[in-house]
């Protein structure tokens, strides 16, 4: 009896035929794209430093003696706050060493606190004036010193901007070259140290206290505030006293004569 050898049913050539098959899929399917890294936060900007005018003005060089008033009298804090908390801006009249070298010697040393303060405060416009926008300024100009235009004027004249002149009625001060200039402050160079008349003109003097009045001025007074009618009522009890004294002596001579 012939016995018939049983096949098994995937024979080993189709087993290898369908794995090949397999491998080249999986070897030709595309990769998984990688995974992209997230953003990075982007840096913070830098907020540009607040204004400092001591700073201008030591970059710009050859203002040594304006930076020593700024400083002495406070205006240079003044100024950088007004900067952080006003709108209109400031300008600054810059006089550089050579202009106050040019003062009559010991002028500064001669000022109070008062007037050193004044004096740089005049230097001062509050708001920020472009060089082509000085012919638009209304004559006296204002100062952070004050508005009195007898003892505190300032005048300027601009042509178009190509030449500013400025006059106190003491000097007469040419506008040099812009030593800074942003939204908010304008800082140009003067050749001479704006001089107020304040420091020129004799001031009026006080008016002198009134004399101290004597102690019997009071009963004096009184006594001079008499009316007419008063005069004729004293006249009258004088001849009434006079009367009366009158019949008193007749009266005595009566009775007399019959005692």
């Amino acid at each position: 009896m012939v016995m018939m050898m049983k096949h098994p049913l995937f024979s080993l050539p189709l087993l290898l035929l369908v794995f090949s098959r397999y491998t080249t899929t999986i070897a030709q399917s595309p990769a998984a794209a990688p995974t992209a890294p997230a953003a990075a936060a982007p840096a913070p900007v830098p907020s540009a430093p607040p204004t400092d005018i001591i700073r201008i003005l030591k970059k710009a060089g050859g203002f040594t003696t304006l930076i020593r008033l700024l400083q002495a009298t406070q205006v240079s804090n003044q100024m950088n706050s007004q900067l952080l908390t006003t709108n209109g801006g400031l300008t600054l009249f810059a006089p550089n060493d050579n202009a106050f070298s040019s003062l009559k010697p010991g002028f500064l040393n001669s000022l109070n606190d008062q007037q050193k303060n004044e004096l740089v405060q005049f230097h001062l416009l509050p708001q920020c004036v472009s060089v082509s926008n000085f012919d638009t300024l209304s004559n006296p100009v204002r100062t952070q010193a004050g508005e009195n235009p007898d003892r505190l004027a300032l005048n300027i004249t601009s042509s178009g901007g190509n030449q500013v002149n400025m006059t106190t009625g003491i000097v007469n001060v040419t506008l040099g070259g812009t030593v800074y200039t942003d939204h908010q402050l304008a800082v140009y160079q003067v050749d001479k140290v704006l001089l107020p008349r304040d420091f020129f003109v004799a001031k009026s003097p006080a008016p002198a206290p009134a004399p101290e009045k004597p102690k019997g001025s009071k009963k004096k007074s009184a006594d001079s505030t008499a009316t007419p009618a008063d005069d004729a009522e004293s006249a009258a009890i004088s001849v009434k006293q006079r009367h009366v004294m009158w019949v008193a002596v007749v009266a005595l001579l009566v009775a007399a004569f019959f005692w």
